[in-house]
């Protein structure tokens, strides 16, 4: 079992599909792997620092479990995660990046025992990112896309930006424009200005809270969450959100306090 006793502390990166998560993966330094709670952990360095790498899986319970086992498991005290995400705010376009300042999920409604989107019993729609990890995150993404080109991923996507805001969560894979619509406006009616939606990313940040561990998520924007979603899917992950996750990472590790 590793030693949480060692510091600095490791780093948690996770991400939803392996394919976000390759190059970190080939980059790692004294790899090892742990089998644990039906899924692999590979421990080792990045950049210099000691980080823990794992795949959440696709979903809100199944991120949890793969947070509260890096927490209890692995002793991990910083957490990041990287991946994809449908566009739904205005301005927010393929091949940008959006940095989450908080977390709402946009299936939750127990109504009318709490207001729709509050979590019950915490009194609160909404988990924020941990503040100061978020604004390096930020400033990451920020210094990656403007690189220019990150390892040629961005030759597409000329102008890409990053973006801090709110970001959604919810068990449904959203990609029709009468659906992205339509959540755009039940979200911003309750005063949800969402930027993009994903399927994970509030459901580690609960965990993240119960816990006290800082938490931050960037996500690659691969479509609008509608019908021009992205028609070759594997490939955007593979051959841009992908080298995004790596730079970007690169940059937060680098500028990280042990």
């Amino acid at each position: 079992m590793p030693n949480r006793s060692a510091s600095p502390t490791p780093v948690a990166i996770l991400s939803a599909l392996l394919q976000e998560q390759q190059g970190l993966m080939e980059l790692l330094h004294r790899p090892q792997k742990v089998a644990h709670a039906g899924r692999d952990f590979w421990l080792g360095e990045l950049h210099g620092r000691p980080v823990v790498l794992a795949l959440s899986k696709i979903g809100k319970v199944a991120a949890a479990t793969t947070a509260t086992a890096l927490i209890e498991r692995f002793g991990v005290r910083r957490m990041v995660f990287t991946g994809v995400a449908g566009g739904l705010g205005a301005g927010v376009n393929v091949g940008d990046v959006v940095v989450a300042s908080d977390f709402v999920q946009h299936d939750l409604d127990a109504s009318p025992l709490f207001p729709r989107y509050e979590v019950p019993l915490y009194g609160r729609s909404r988990f924020e990112g941990d503040a100061a990890l978020t604004a390096l995150l930020f400033k990451a993404a920020s210094a990656a896309l403007g690189d220019g080109g990150i390892g040629g991923a961005g030759a597409a996507f000329a102008g890409a930006r990053a973006h801090l805001g709110l970001i959604a969560s919810g068990d449904r894979f959203v990609s029709g424009a009468s659906e992205s619509r339509g959540l755009h406006a039940a979200l911003t009616g309750a005063g949800h200005e969402v930027l993009a939606v994903e399927m994970e990313g509030a459901a580690v940040a609960q965990v993240c809270h119960d816990y006290g561990v800082p938490f931050a998520a960037v996500r690659t924007i691969s479509d609008r969450a509608d019908d021009s979603a992205h028609v070759d899917f594997p490939r955007f992950v593979e051959e841009v959100a992908s080298r995004y996750a790596h730079a970007i990472v690169e940059k937060l590790l680098l500028s990280l306090e042990p």
